[in-house]
């Protein structure tokens, strides 16, 4: 009974230590500078919403990463919200909008590739962008 006693508590705290360290591991980013032009001509050919044969418009989302730490930050998820000119969300039911591979410490630049549909009208308006990534690769 003394054992499994010990081995129980010995379980409990590598648990915490290994949740723990998992939780220290995303890093928040900031974005800032955030803006959108069309993409060139070779990335939207033929470009449509995923799931339907509806013509989309290819748009590059720019803007600066600023990584706080010391290190290289990997596989960071962007979220924010997009709006048309209507203040309809282009991006129905989705925040998540690409990733970053590597975010060196420091200010860099970076663009993700979106789609909206052909029939939301422009002026696009960008909000609430943020992103969070990980100490090491989690992604193969």
């Amino acid at each position: 009974m003394k054992l499994l006693t010990i081995a129980l508590i010995f379980l409990m705290n590598f648990g915490l230590l290994f949740f723990s360290s998992a939780a220290i591991a995303a890093t928040a980013i900031k974005l800032t500078e955030i803006s959108y032009k069309d993409c060139p001509s070779e990335l939207a050919l033929g470009n449509v919403n995923s799931g339907s044969s509806q013509l989309a418009n290819c748009f590059l989302v720019t803007g600066k990463a600023i990584n706080p730490t010391g290190k290289t930050v990997y596989d960071a998820d962007v979220f924010g919200r997009i709006y048309d000119a209507n203040n309809e969300p282009a991006m129905q039911n989705r925040t998540r909008l690409g990733t970053l591979e590597e975010i060196p410490p420091g200010t860099s630049d970076f663009e993700i590739r979106i789609s909206v549909s052909a029939n939301q009208p422009t002026p696009l308006k960008l909000e609430q962008f943020k992103a969070s990534g990980f100490a090491s690769k989690v992604r193969p």
